[in-house]
């Protein structure tokens, strides 16, 4: 939906995306929104919460992050899960966010002038939450929820909503306290939107000559985040056991990985991908461990989604909410990998349900918010 400009500003309405770059799920979804934003007539501005972060911290963080998931993801799953359950710790964990990061995030704001601000990142979330109970921010603040589980980190009492992906991710983020509570549909690029039956297989034939696919074989395509993290290379070499499909494997940032793979026959490996579209469409099922952003794409183009040898922590979280909204089954051990590749070769995706957009919701707040200046 369009909006009016604001006549306080003497121009269009101002939004401000505060995003993370760590992964690439938070930076797609935020991207992705300021694409439709704009389109709809917002000035928009985005800002990597990390970088806001003073004296490196934030790098700092993102290298961390990185590490511990290559090296040794189960304590990333131990983290995640103290934080879930002793509440006082994750209290404390966006208290260090808000006193690290609080003030230079308000000068970004002040010097953007925002009629509304969506956060895609936890620990900014809770910084934005702040200001907002303090009234050093005076305009809406939206959470924008990636995935579909939804950790006690993600929801601050300061956010006037918090945008859900499906009604699993909803009650989820009500159970841990979040208040106004709107399911939307996921904020993933528009070529990804299910092809209809009569110009799937053309263009599933040219995609796969694009990238010098097998015409008839099926293909399954296995991603894992845009680190390449996770127990990938035990996936691909389970998946080629089975004799059900041809690997293609998306190592994203993981150059080390590709290259291992590069030598395992029968296996198509590729590094940092910019048609991820394309890939999606060429593909018969996706096979994933992180239940990110690749997940939504997946299912918003009617491809069949399989969770397996799921990463620890958010992984594993995100599986149980993809299985338990019926989207995407959590293959739990190899011996079953089999018979879930074969049912999920046999059918199409069904879909996420039905639910507005999310620029709609955030351009709403906007103009009441800008109304209530006038």
């Amino acid at each position: 939906m369009g909006s009016e400009p604001d006549p306080v500003t003497g121009g269009r309405p101002r939004a401000v995306i505060v995003t993370a770059s760590v992964g690439a799920g938070h930076d797609g979804a935020a991207h992705e929104l300021a694409r439709r934003l704009e389109r709809d007539g917002f000035g928009v501005e985005v800002h990597d919460y990390l970088e806001i972060l003073p004296r490196r911290l934030g790098r700092i963080l993102r290298s961390t992050y990185t590490r511990q998931l290559n090296s040794v993801p189960r304590t990333w799953g131990w983290v995640l899960g103290a934080l879930d359950l002793i509440p006082p710790l994750a209290w404390i964990v966006a208290a260090i966010a808000g006193l690290a990061g609080r003030r230079r995030l308000d000068e970004v704001l002040r010097n953007a002038g925002p009629d509304v601000v969506v956060s895609t990142y936890p620990l900014a979330s809770h910084v934005l939450g702040e200001l907002r109970r303090r009234r050093q921010l005076a305009v809406p603040v939206v959470t924008f929820l990636t995935d579909l589980s939804v950790h006690r980190l993600w929801v601050c009492s300061g956010a006037d909503a918090h945008l859900a992906l499906h009604p699993v991710a909803a009650l989820q983020a009500r159970t841990h306290g979040a208040r106004a509570v709107v399911v939307t549909a996921p904020a993933v690029g528009r070529r990804f939107t299910a092809l209809a039956a009569p110009d799937r297989a053309a263009r599933r034939e040219a995609l796969r000559e694009a990238f010098g696919l097998p015409e008839d074989a099926p293909v399954a395509l296995v991603v894992a985040g845009s680190l390449g993290v996770g127990e990938v290379e035990e996936a691909v070499r389970d998946i080629l056991a089975t004799g059900r499909a041809v690997p293609l494997v998306v190592c994203g940032h993981n150059t080390a990985l590709a290259a291992r793979l590069d030598r395992v026959d029968g296996v198509v490996a590729l590094g940092w991908v910019h048609d991820m579209a394309g890939l999606v469409h060429a593909s018969d099922v996706v096979v994933q461990n992180a239940g990110g952003l690749s997940s939504l794409e997946a299912i918003s183009a009617g491809i069949p989604v399989l969770t397996y040898r799921s990463i620890p922590g958010h992984g594993e979280a995100n599986a149980a909410a993809l299985e338990a909204a019926g989207l995407a089954p959590w293959i739990r051990s190899e011996r079953d990998l089999d018979a879930a590749l074969d049912t999920a070769l046999r059918y199409r995706s069904p879909g996420l349900p039905d639910a507005p957009q999310p620029e709609s919701v955030i351009a709403g707040l906007a103009a009441v918010a800008g109304g209530s200046r006038r």
